[in-house]
């Protein structure tokens, strides 16, 4: 989870400092955009990853949990 974040983190505030200096602001401007940029994709990374991992969680348990039912055919003394 905290690798993701980091990560996060990293292109927000490279997508930060690309638009800052693409904006022709100046570096104190583009430096300040970059660290809020990391700020919310940071944030947004750790909950989108707390989502993804949710779901797997569910899914491996219903995979573990799912038993099929025996069908009238299988089921002993039915007629064929």
């Amino acid at each position: 989870m905290k690798s993701l974040m980091i990560l996060g983190a990293l292109v927000g505030f490279l997508i930060g400092i690309g638009c800052g200096l693409a904006g022709q602001a100046s570096w104190a401007a583009a430096l300040w955009r970059a660290c809020a940029g990391a700020l919310v994709a940071g944030l947004l990374a750790r909950w989108w990853g707390r989502i993804w991992i949710q779901g797997l969680q569910d899914a491996m348990y219903q995979r573990r949990n799912f038993r099929k039912t025996p069908s009238a055919a299988a089921k002993p003394g039915a007629k064929a």
